[in-house]
């Protein structure tokens, strides 16, 4: 049998179609746009997301059987506001993880409702990604359309819903909304209630590899499917991809590079570091997982490329980076373009050159970008050891994943091995193994990623450089401190 692994992402949907021994058979990709109406804005059309994915999914099945086609698992970008109205009609655009919109009602959770609260009922604490602060900021500034939500969904949630009919999520997506309590796996009272939600607003909550639903029989006819086809619960798509590169057990780790970044560490038991600096999050696989997130990761790297050096070739834009110069380059890059969250849950704070000087050359501009991006990981990474966790290996995925400078960079600036598995498809393929376990085709997620996932190499940190990057680490860590008042200061 096949199955169809989904990755809805921010610029674009990628859908794979796995065979049951984890082959990849074919690939493709749909973009649609994102708009930005305000500066620190996000958003986007959910109709998009279902037209783009309908028409991949028969792209990707065009010349196959389709009855083999057995299962579809969606891994999906967090955090977005999707709400309909009772003739399930999008109210408005989506408000996406990336949106800046909601730092009044951030702090008002922060600050009027309080951290403690915030954490003794969800596990974290508010940040303006979360979905939260985008209700209560859609409450305030438009009540009209707020008094008439009668479903709130997640991105691939609102996927679906349009293919299954079930109003469901899954425990890893809930999780960054500010509205589950992630210790039970529920959508937390208390936080409706600051809300002004109700509970029949919220969708049926699933274990991530559960089935939802089949295909209703209208879009089985348009896609060309069996109405029998499963739909799987999904996940969060850091979740997902953490999936697809075997990231489970306790301690196991996976970085992911992709628009945003993210460190996601597996436990086996639910915890949350003192300051909620990390999120604690539910994971795919039936345990919890603590994660960094910040919002520009190799986004960093496609705006230096593509709008200030307007130069598609990002190989020969790193091929000057030798060895020597890592650990020694003198200029720091605060990679910040879009506010950050892990650690800092600043929406103020901005990207940043500072250190350059009249030999300051574009390679080593370039280097401070991939750099600065190691870094913030790096500041995650601090949280999770401050809590006794052991990492000596790390996994990695995502579009960034693809340079090697990039991954000997995040190497000896983790001073931790890097591995590389052998299928880097990151949520796609978690979502296509989700699927294979929600049809009954593997018995657990633990059991397929153990089949599946296997490492093919492995980047090991050079002493030498892992010591100078010891250094330059530290003086990284100064430097946002010493900023932030200004960023609060330029953002008024």
């Amino acid at each position: 049998m096949l199955y169809i692994g989904v990755d809805l992402g921010t610029s674009a949907v990628k859908l794979l179609l796995m065979e049951e021994n984890g082959t990849i058979r074919k690939i493709v990709s749909r973009e649609y746009p994102i708009s930005f109406p305000k500066s620190g804005w996000s958003e986007q059309n959910p109709e998009d997301w279902l037209r783009e994915t309908c028409a991949g999914i028969l792209e990707l099945t065009q010349d196959i059987d389709r009855t083999q086609v057995a299962s579809i698992g969606v891994g999906g970008q967090m955090h977005g506001l999707v709400a309909l109205d009772c003739n399930d009609q999008v109210i408005r655009p989506a408000i996406l993880w990336n949106d800046g919109r909601t730092v009044e009602e951030t702090e008002y959770l922060n600050t009027v409702v309080g951290k403690e609260t915030l954490s003794a009922h969800t596990a974290n604490i508010a940040f303006a990604g979360f979905t939260a602060p985008k209700i209560l900021w859609m409450k305030k500034h438009e009540p009209e359309l707020f008094d008439r939500i009668d479903k709130i969904m997640l991105p691939k949630d609102y996927i679906n819903y349009m293919l299954s009919g079930t109003f469901c999520t899954d425990v890893s997506d809930a999780s960054g909304t500010l509205l589950f309590d992630v210790e039970h796996k529920c959508w937390s009272p208390e936080m409706l209630e600051i809300c002004g939600l109700r509970p029949e607003q919220m969708a049926q909550i699933f274990e991530s590899a559960q089935p939802v639903g089949t295909l209703r029989p209208e879009i089985a006819q348009k896609l060309s499917l069996s109405e029998s086809v499963v739909i799987a619960a999904g996940a969060g798509d850091n979740a997902a991809a953490a999936i697809g590169t075997g990231t489970v057990g306790n301690g196991a780790c996976n970085i992911s590079l992709g628009t945003s970044g993210t460190i996601f560490i597996s436990s086996d038991s639910f915890r949350v570091d003192s300051n909620n600096a990390l999120h604690a999050f539910a994971h795919a696989d039936g345990t919890y997982h603590l994660m960094g997130c910040m919002l520009s990761a190799a986004s960093c790297n496609k705006w230096w490329m593509d709008e200030i050096l307007r130069d598609t070739n990002y190989a020969a834009a790193q091929q000057d980076i030798s060895d020597d110069r890592l650990g020694s380059n003198s200029v720091f890059f605060l990679p910040y373009l879009m506010g950050e969250r892990s650690p800092h849950n600043d929406p103020a704070a901005r990207g940043t050159f500072i250190g350059m000087s009249m030999d300051s050359s574009r390679a080593d501009l370039t280097q401070a970008v991939l750099e600065g991006v190691a870094f913030g990981i790096r500041d995650s990474m601090e949280i999770a050891r401050s809590l006794g966790i052991d990492i000596p290996r790390s996994k990695i995925c995502g579009g960034g994943a693809k340079s090697p400078l990039w991954k000997k960079i995040f190497a000896n600036v983790l001073n931790i091995d890097i591995d590389i598995v052998e299928t880097e498809e990151g949520p796609g393929y978690g979502g296509a193994m989700l699927a294979a376990v929600a049809c009954g085709a593997y018995p657990s997620v633990a059991d397929i990623t153990q089949k599946l996932v296997h490492v093919v190499d492995t980047v090991h940190p050079d002493p030498d450089i892992a010591l100078r990057y010891e250094k330059k680490y530290r003086q990284f860590q100064t430097i946002y401190p010493t900023v932030k008042p200004l960023f609060a200061a330029l953002s008024e």
